[in-house]
């Protein structure tokens, strides 16, 4: 299957990014290259392009479509998270311009032996990085009955996570459980009929509630935002799609953070705490997809798109 992703919020992103030419661009989750071409169109023989991201077949893809900028291109196998170490090995210490799309693509979504879908059976793996040996099957054999629950009500926020949990130690008390679909008829059996009957397909929190555990999605974004604003240049653009409330309240608070670090009690009349403003949220609220593109695009639905612009 080829990998095929259609890039969220293209024509968003590439405009608040404010390319300069000449400027040096990162992409820390490459996927198939969608934003990724859009910049290195916009770049002049003296700008320079790097694009990150842990899976080989979106290495290989991205490669392929890249291909025709040669020299202006340079991509790296790695978790976005050590973009900063990647960046020094080829003497670079900072950049104009920074992309992260936080999205699963649409290709590893519809490739049914990687296990990220509850539409299609296949064996429960799910890992973005297929180096690492952490897979869904081993959270959902080998974790506690209280971590379940926490991983589900954490990172899926839902509102069943008790009774699937109690339901998945239950089933592998006689045989583990092995594909997607093992996994969705426990998670049915654990939701009422009635509320089974709205809201979409029964088993998508808990899915992204172990796909999010199994590649530690939060934990990474948590450990890399400073670090990614540390890396830009001046008036230099970090730009972050986020699709689920658990990542763009991460992303959202962060900005704040930085835009307003003051620590002091409200009641101090001046700031002593010495912590200095680095930046602004540019706009202050997320920019959404148009609505052609939520209807061409069903899966943009759920996407935000929020800037920071470091002084």
């Amino acid at each position: 299957m080829e990998f095929q992703h259609k890039s969220v919020l293209l024509g968003e992103t590439i405009d608040a990014l404010k390319i300069k030419s000449d400027g040096v661009y990162l992409d820390g989750t490459l996927g198939g290259g969608g934003h990724a071409y859009a910049v290195c169109t916009r770049l002049s023989d003296k700008g320079h392009f790097i694009g990150i991201d842990q899976d080989a077949d979106a290495i290989a893809a991205a490669g392929k479509r890249l291909a025709e900028f040669q020299d202006k291109v340079t991509i790296i196998r790695n978790n976005y998270c050590n973009a900063g170490q990647a960046l020094a090995e080829l003497g670079i210490s900072k950049v104009d311009g920074i992309v992260l799309d936080l999205g699963v693509s649409s290709y590893q979504l519809d490739t049914v032996e990687r296990g990220f879908t509850y539409s299609h059976n296949s064996q429960l793996d799910m890992r973005m990085d297929q180096q690492q040996t952490l897979t869904a099957r081993d959270i959902v054999n080998n974790y506690s009955e209280q971590e379940l629950y926490r991983v589900i009500k954490e990172y899926g926020e839902e509102q069943f996570a008790k009774n699937i949990a109690k339901h998945i130690v239950a089933a592998r008390q006689n045989q583990p459980i092995e594909t997607t679909f093992e996994l969705n008829e426990l998670i049915k059996a654990a939701i009422p009929a009635k509320m089974r009957a709205t809201g979409g397909h029964p088993s998508k929190r808990t899915f992204q509630a172990i796909r999010i555990e199994c590649n530690h999605e939060l934990d990474v974004l948590k450990e890399s935002l400073e670090h990614m604003v540390q890396m830009l240049n001046p008036q230099g653009r970090l730009c972050i799609i986020t699709f689920h409330s658990l990542e763009d309240r991460i992303v959202k608070n962060f900005f704040r953070k930085m835009e307003n670090p003051c620590i002091c009690p409200p009641e101090f009349p001046v700031c002593i705490c010495g912590k200095v403003s680095v930046g602004k949220a540019v706009p202050r609220k997320a920019i959404l997809p148009s609505k052609e593109e939520q209807e061409e695009n069903p899966r943009s639905k759920s996407a935000k798109l929020r800037v920071f612009e470091k002084y």
